[in-house]
């Protein structure tokens, strides 16, 4: 994501614009687009403000998983032990969302909810091993 223009760049093409000259002038004598000069002058009457505005989205807000996150903290809670596999497969046969698992992943971890190992879990056998012995 770029950097918003500084505050006296701006001010300077809202004063310049203010002084009868043209957005598309105000982009040639300092170096911006024509848009970026009318955007500039647009926000100025419509705020008052010539600071930029927050960049990106809230987290949690959009995505695929945002409308679902009540229904996979539910079932984390109701098993805390489920896997990322399972919680996929039981999003797919409640509502028909096919995920990848790395994004319930970060969804959760945005959650607050996170996989901790433990002693008392003992993991899958290496393969071609039977299971306790190593």
């Amino acid at each position: 994501m770029g950097k918003p223009y500084s505050r006296d760049l701006r001010k300077r093409v809202v004063d310049y614009i203010s002084a009868g000259h043209s957005c598309r002038a105000a982009g040639r004598v300092f170096g911006i687009s024509a848009s970026t000069a009318v955007r500039l002058a647009t926000d100025y009457k419509d705020r008052g403000e010539i600071t930029p505005r927050r960049q990106g989205r809230v987290p949690g807000t959009v995505g695929k998983l945002a409308a679902y996150m009540g229904f996979l903290i539910k079932q984390v809670q109701a098993d805390p032990d489920i896997t990322l596999r399972e919680l996929a497969l039981a999003l797919e046969e409640a509502h028909g969302v096919l995920v990848h698992l790395s994004s319930i992943h970060r969804a959760l971890e945005r959650a607050g909810y996170s996989y901790k190992k433990r002693i008392d879990r003992t993991g899958a056998p290496a393969p071609g091993t039977q299971a306790g012995t190593a």
